[in-house]
C-alpha cells in the first residue's frame, strides 16, 4: 500500500511538472527565445551584413565587404545578382532609389535614379493613341508604359561618390553567374511561372533569354543569362556610357524603331540620375528618412506623424484598436499620395506642409470611432508590383538602404536581342488628367511605388528597412517601424509579424477631382484573431481574412553600444541576411 501511494504521489509529481513545462512551451510559443510568431533569431556581424531576398545574392555582397569593399560596393554587387537571379522583381531595365548613411560625415544621402518619359511624345499623342487602343490608361504591356531605366546610372553614381572597390571586382560574381548558371529558388520560380506566360509573345528576345526550350524555370533549375553577363562586361569596360550613349542604347532605339515604339538614342544619352535632400519627420525619437518626390515615401511620414497622437502599445499589437488607426491614418495620407506626388520638375509638391505636425494633428483630428468612407486629400490643389529591396552594412559604420524595381514583375516583357533584360513598365504609372500632377509629359519622371527606408537614433545611423510590394510598402514601412518602437519587437520579430494591409484609396494615376468614396477594404493575414476582425466590422471596416500581398521585408539594425550588426529578412520567401 505504501508502495501504491509512493508511484501515485510520484506520478502526480511527474504530471504536474509536465503540465508546468507545457504551460511555459505554449507561452513561449514552442521557442527557446524570443516571440512565439517569430521564424528565427536575427542573425548578428560585427563587421558587415547583407541582407536580401536570394541568398547567393546575399553572400555575394558579403564577399564584397570581405574583400575589402564597402556597404556601397556590397549594394551594387547586391542589386546586380539580384537582376540576374530574381527578374521577376528587378532588372537594369528598371530604376532605382537609394538612401545612404555615411559614417564619416554623419549625414543621410538620397539618390534618385528614375527615368524619364520619351522627350519626343507629347501628351496629346499619348491620347490620341490610347484611344486608337480603347484604353483611357496606359497598358503596362505596351510600349507607351517603357521609360529609360535609370538603375545603371544610379549605381555609377553610387559608385563614383562613395565607391572603393572597382566595378571590375564588383560585377565579377554576377558575371560569373550570368554565364555559368545558377539554381532558381522556389519563390522566384513561381513568379517566373507566372510572368512567362504573359510575356512570352513580346516582341524582342524574351523566350530565347528568360525561359527553358519556352518554359519557365522550376525551382532547383540551373538558369544561365550570358546576354546580361555581356552587358555587365560592357559597364565593366565602357562604364555607365557603355549603357547611356554606346551599343546599348543604339540597339534600343534600333528595336524601338523597328517595333513602333518611343524610346530613342538621346533619352539614354540625355539621362541623369539626381542627389537630392531627403525628407525625414522625428518619430518617438528616432529620425526616419525617406525619398520623397515622385515616390511614396512621404506617406510613410505622413502616416508616422499622425499616429504619433494615439499610444499604439497601450492599445496592443494588432488590436482592434491600434488596426482602427493604422488604417485610417493609412485613408488619409493615400488621398494626398494620389494629389501631390509627383515629379518637382514639373509641379511643386507641398512637401513643408504634407510631411509637417500640424497638418497631421489636423488630419488626426478626423479619425472617429468608425471607419471613414469619404477621404479626401487636406491640401488645395490638385498595386501589385515587382521589385526587390536590399541593405548593406560595413565595418565603417556605413549603412545603404537600396530598392530597385521592373515595376510588374519582368516589366513589360521587351528584351532588345542581346543585352539580357526586359524594360520597365513604369510610364504606366502616369495620370492621363491634364490637371493632375501625375499627368503624362515629356521627359518626366513617373510615379513610383520603390521606397528604401532608414533611420537615425541620436544622430547616428541604426537601422535600414525595407518592405517591397506595390502600394503596400508605405504600410510596410510603418508597421515594421511601430513593431520596433512601439511593441519592443527586435527586427525579424517586426518582419515576421502578422501584417495588415488597406487597399482601394485612390490613386496617382487617377483622375484630380476623384477620391476615396466607399472606405476600401481591409485584408489581414489568415491568422488573425477572429474577435479582432469582428470587432473591425462592427465600426464598418470592410476585411478580408487573407489574400493579400504583403510585400517582402529585409533589414539591418546597429546597436552602437555592443558595436554588432543585427540582420532579419523575409520569412515569407526565399531572403537570407548573413554577416561576419
Amino acid at each position: 500500500m505504501m508502495n501504491l501511494l509512493k508511484s501515485t504521489c510520484l506520478l502526480l509529481a511527474a504530471c504536474t511538472i509536465l503540465l508546468t513545462d507545457m504551460k511555459s512551451a505554449n507561452a513561449q510559443g514552442d521557442r527557446e527565445s524570443g516571440l512565439p510568431f517569430a521564424s528565427r533569431s536575427e542573425v548578428i556581424g560585427q563587421n558587415g551584413m547583407v541582407a536580401t531576398s536570394h541568398p547567393l545574392a546575399t553572400q555575394i555582397g558579403l564577399d564584397v565587404l570581405k574583400n575589402g569593399g564597402n556597404a556601397i560596393d556590397a549594394a551594387i554587387a547586391a542589386n546586380a545578382a539580384m537582376g540576374l537571379m530574381e527578374p521577376t522583381g528587378n532588372g537594369i531595365g528598371g530604376d532605382l532609389y537609394a538612401l545612404i548613411w555615411h559614417a564619416e560625415t554623419k549625414q543621410v544621402y538620397a539618390l534618385n535614379a528614375s527615368g524619364r518619359s520619351p522627350r519626343g511624345l507629347r501628351h496629346e499623342q499619348v491620347l490620341s493613341i490610347l484611344e486608337e487602343e480603347g484604353r483611357n490608361r496606359i497598358h503596362p504591356l505596351s510600349l507607351l508604359s517603357v521609360s529609360v531605366p535609370g538603375a545603371v546610372d544610379g549605381w555609377f553614381e553610387l559608385h563614383e561618390r562613395f565607391g572603393e572597390a572597382s566595378m571590375a571586382d564588383i560585377l565579377a560574381a554576377p558575371i560569373h553567374y550570368a554565364e555559368n548558371g545558377f539554381p532558381v529558388t522556389e519563390s522566384i520560380a513561381m513568379g517566373w511561372n507566372r510572368s512567362v506566360p504573359r510575356l512570352i509573345t513580346q516582341p524582342g528576345a524574351f523566350r530565347e533569354t528568360f525561359t527553358i526550350d519556352g518554359r519557365a524555370p522550376e525551382k532547383g533549375d540551373i538558369f544561365a543569362n550570358p546576354d546580361l553577363g555581356n552587358t555587365f562586361r560592357i559597364l565593366v569596360e565602357q562604364g555607365r556610357d557603355g549603357f547611356y550613349k554606346g551599343e546599348i542604347a543604339r540597339n534600343t532605339d534600333a528595336f524601338m524603331r523597328e517595333h513602333g515604339g518611343y524610346l530613342t538614342y538621346d533619352d539614354f544619352a540625355t539621362h541623369t540620375s539626381e542627389w537630392i535632400d531627403p525628407i525625414s519627420t522625428n518619430y518617438r525619437g528616432y529620425e526616419i528618412y525617406q525619398i520623397g518626390e515622385n515616390n511614396q515615401g512621404t506617406a510613410v511620414l505622413q502616416m508616422l506623424n499622425i499616429l504619433e497622437g494615439f499610444d499604439l502599445a497601450s492599445m496592443g499589437f494588432m488590436s482592434a484598436d491600434m488596426l482602427h488607426v493604422m488604417v485610417e491614418a493609412k485613408k488619409l495620407a493615400f488621398e494626398d499620395r494620389a494629389k501631390h506626388y509627383a515629379d518637382p520638375d514639373f509641379y511643386n509638391i507641398p512637401m513643408e506642409t504634407l510631411i509637417s505636425k500640424e497638418y497631421a494633428a489636423e488630419r488626426r483630428a478626423l479619425i472617429g470611432d468608425r471607419a471613414a468612407r469619404r477621404v479626401t486629400s487636406g491640401v488645395e490643389g490638385l498595386r501589385d508590383g515587382g521589385t526587390i529591396f536590399l541593405t548593406t552594412a560595413d565595418k565603417h559604420g556605413n549603412m545603404v538602404s537600396l530598392i530597385q524595381s521592373n515595376f510588374r514583375g519582368m516589366g513589360t516583357g521587351f528584351v532588345v536581342p542581346g543585352t539580357g533584360f526586359s524594360l520597365q513598365n513604369r510610364g504606366e504609372l502616369f495620370s492621363m488628367d491634364p490637371n493632375h500632377p501625375n499627368v503624362y509629359a515629356p521627359g518626366k519622371r513617373p510615379f513610383h511605388t520603390i521606397i528604401p527606408g532608414l533611420a537615425t537614433k541620436d544622430g547616428e545611423g541604426w537601422f535600414t528597412f525595407g518592405v517591397m510590394g506595390g502600394e503596400y510598402q508605405p504600410m510596410g514601412h510603418v508597421s515594421v517601424l511601430t513593431n520596433v518602437i512601439d511593441f519592443g519587437m527586435n527586427i525579424q520579430e517586426a518582419g515576421d509579424a502578422l501584417r495588415w494591409l488597406h487597399t482601394g484609396s485612390t490613386e496617382p494615376t487617377d483622375g484630380a477631382e476623384d477620391f476615396l468614396t466607399d472606405g476600401g477594404r481591409v485584408q489581414i493575414e489568415s491568422n488573425i484573431d477572429y474577435q479582432v476582425v469582428r470587432a473591425l466590422r462592427q465600426r464598418g471596416h470592410t476585411v478580408q481574412i487573407g489574400g493579400g500581398f504583403y510585400g517582402r521585408y529585409q533589414g539591418i539594425l546597429f546597436d552602437r553600444e555592443k558595436g554588432v550588426y543585427f540582420g532579419a529578412s523575409e520569412s515569407r520567401v526565399d531572403g537570407q541576411a548573413a554577416g561576419y
